[in-house]
C-alpha cells in the first residue's frame, strides 16, 4: 500500500508527554517506510495553556501545517466538542485520541479500545472471557472495557475505589452493549469476585513506576486466572510478576501501548504498519528508559 503522502507532522498533546515513547515508536516506524515522518509533544502545561483551549490548539496544529494529533490525558473528552467528524466506536466512548486533518473538517478516533482489542488477540489468544473483571473504572479502563465486550465478553464486572465511578460506566456500558452482563462491585467485592472469574485486566495507575505494588491481594490469582496489566512503565510489574509465580497467563501493557501506536500511524499514512517491527522498538525503548 502507498502512503497517502511522502512527508508527516503529527503532534502529540496533553500535558506532561515529554516522556512519552508514542513519538520515538512513530517516527521509526516512518523512517522504516522511508518517510519524512516527524512527531512533536506539545505539552500544554510547559506552554501554560489551559486544557479547555484544545479547540485553539487544533486550529493552530492546523495552520501549521501538521497532518495530526493524538490527544492524551487530559483532552480526551474535552476534544470532542471541536471535531467535525468522530469515528462512531470514538462516539460511543465519549472519548478521542486521534484526530485527522483531512480535507472534509478534524475526524477523531480512538485506537486506545482498538489499540486494547489487538494487543490482547495477540497476546492471550485462547483467553477464557466467559467472566472478566476489570479493575479500574477511569478513561483506560472505559476503553478496556469497550473492547473487552467486542471482544465477546459474556459477562464483565467494573470494580473501582469510588464505586459510584464504576456503576456509572458499567451503566453505560450495558446501554451500548444489550447482550453481555455488565455489573459494577466495589473493591472490597474482589475476594468474592475474582475466585470466579475467568480473567482479570488492572487498570489502575498502581504498579508504574510512581506508584508501586499491586491493587489487590496477590492471594487471589491462580494459574486458571488470566491477568492483563496495561501498565508499561515497568513492562514487568509487581502484578505480573505474582501472576506468573502461580502459573496464570499474562499480558503486559505493551500490548495495548504499541498498538495504540500501531492503529493511529496506519490511519495518519493509510499504511499497514509492521507491528512486530513496532513492538521489538518499543521494548527496546522501554529497556534504554529503565
Amino acid at each position: 500500500m502507498e502512503p497517502s503522502e511522502t512527508s508527516y507532522l503529527v503532534g502529540l498533546i496533553g500535558t506532561g508527554v515529554g516522556p512519552s515513547l508514542t513519538p520515538a515508536m512513530h517516527m521509526a516506524e516512518g523512517r522504516a517506510f522511508g518517510l519524512e515522518y516527524s512527531y512533536r509533544p506539545i505539552d500544554l502545561a510547559a506552554a501554560g495553556i489551559s486544557p479547555e483551549r484544545i479547540g485553539e490548539v487544533l486550529s493552530w496544529a492546523r495552520a501549521l501545517g501538521f497532518d495530526a494529533v493524538n490527544v492524551t490525558h487530559p483532552c480526551k473528552q474535552l476534544v470532542m466538542a471541536y471535531l467535525d467528524h468522530v469515528d462512531p466506536v470514538a462516539a460511543t466512548l465519549g472519548a478521542v485520541n486521534t484526530v485527522l486533518f483531512t480535507d472534509d473538517g478534524d475526524v477523531g478516533y480512538n485506537t486506545d479500545t482498538t489499540g486494547f482489542a489487538h494487543g490482547f488477540t495477540e497476546g492471550l489468544p485462547d483467553a477464557d472471557l466467559a467472566d472478566v473483571v476489570l479493575v479500574g473504572a477511569g478513561g483506560a479502563g472505559t476503553a478496556v472495557a469497550d473492547a473487552l465486550l467486542r471482544l465477546g465478553a459474556a459477562h464483565l464486572t467494573v470494580v473501582d475505589l469510588d464505586v459510584d465511578r464504576a456503576g456509572a460506566l458499567a451503566h453505560d456500558l450495558a446501554t451500548r452493549h444489550p447482550l453481555p452482563s455488565v455489573d459494577a462491585a466495589a473493591f472490597d467485592k474482589l475476594p468474592a469476585l475474582l475466585p470466579e472469574s475467568s480473567g482479570v485486566v488492572h487498570a489502575t495507575p498502581t504498579g508504574m513506576a510512581e506508584h508501586p505494588g499491586i491493587a489487590f491481594d496477590a492471594g487471589l490469582l491462580r494459574p486458571d486466572l488470566w491477568v492483563a496489566d496495561i501498565v508499561y512503565r515497568p513492562l514487568d510489574t509487581a502484578l505480573l510478576q505474582a501472576a506468573r509465580a502461580v502459573g496464570a497467563p499474562t499480558l503486559d501493557g505493551g500490548h495495548m501501548a504499541v498498538y495504540q501506536a500501531v492503529d493511529a500511524f496506519a490511519l495518519i499514512t493509510g499504511l499497514n504498519p509492521d507491528a512486530d517491527r513496532m513492538t521489538r522498538h518499543f521494548r527496546q525503548l522501554v529497556a534504554n528508559a529503565s
